[in-house]
């Protein structure tokens, strides 16, 4: 079993940056497709973006692309979240998330899920 803990959020000016770590517990992180998700306050929760147990395939949302890049480091247990040219509509909690081997972009579709972190775009 897999847990999960996010960092890295803040408050940020509008054109700003972060980047956001989700740390794995546990010995499998490697079989394990990660995604990021936000839910901003009154919203639904919305997909980010995700990337293979493997790395190298990702995928992005339209209104995060080109703007932010998801990647991993397995020997690290850890599947970051680089938010640069960050808007104000970005304001949300971000959310990791894990399930077996394929990334996807549906929420339902992951097993495990960190606790989030809060980022707040100042206009």
């Amino acid at each position: 079993q897999v847990q999960l803990v996010e960092s890295g959020g803040g408050l940020v000016q509008a054109g700003g940056s972060l980047t956001l770590s989700c740390a794995a517990s546990g010995r499998t992180f490697s079989n394990y497709a990660m995604g990021w998700f936000r839910q901003a306050p009154g919203k639904e929760r919305e997909f980010v973006a995700a990337i293979h147990s493997g790395g190298g395939t990702t995928y992005d949302a339209d209104s995060v692309k080109g703007r932010f890049t998801i990647s991993r480091d397995n020997a690290k247990n850890t599947v970051y979240l680089q938010m640069d040219s960050l808007k104000p509509e970005d304001t949300a909690v971000y959310y990791c998330a894990a399930r077996r081997y394929v990334a996807t972009r549906n929420e339902y579709e992951y097993d495990l899920w960190g606790q989030g972190t809060q980022v707040t775009v100042s206009s």
